[in-house]
């Protein structure tokens, strides 16, 4: 009699048992459990990298913040170029026995000369210092350059 409902073994394939059962049960738990080890590595693994190219990409733009504010304060200083930032005299005009301040600024100067001398000068982007004229005077600042160029810009206190 044919039976055609249970393949027996001269068709080549067996039943699995509850052993091979067990076994594909375990094997399928290992291959979830791997899977889900890997993802928990890795989403920290991304979580620190992408941090780390954060941190990077701030620090580069606080560099560049950084270097926009220096070159503004060079430029605001005078640059490169050799002159004359500010000479003045606060105030221009004063009581006999007042003291005047006397204030200049240069930019790329070598050297700096005041005339009539009037107190210990040198080359500055901001410099004040206190004089007490007797009479009218006229003060002349002179800053010379490293290749010899000069400039020079006077002012005139009254005393009163």
């Amino acid at each position: 009699m044919l039976d055609l409902g249970h393949p027996g073994p001269a068709q080549g394939t067996q039943r699995e048992g509850p052993a091979e059962q067990r076994h594909s049960r375990v094997r399928t738990a290992l291959k979830i459990s791997w899977a889900l080890i890997a993802l928990a590595a890795i989403y920290p693994t991304w979580v620190v990298l992408d941090r780390w190219d954060q941190d990077r990409r701030a620090q580069r733009e606080a560099e560049q913040r950084r270097l926009e504010a220096d070159r503004r304060a060079v430029e605001a200083l005078g640059g490169d170029r050799f002159e004359i930032l500010h000479f003045y005299a606060s105030p221009a005009a004063v009581a006999r026995g007042s003291e005047v301040q006397l204030c200049y600024g240069v930019s790329n100067a070598k050297s700096v000369q005041i005339e009539p001398p009037a107190g210990a000068v040198w080359p500055s982007f901001n410099r004040c210092f206190y004089v007490k004229p007797d009479k009218d005077i006229t003060y002349t600042l002179t800053i010379r350059h490293a290749n010899g160029q000069t400039k020079s810009e006077s002012l005139t206190v009254q005393v009163r």
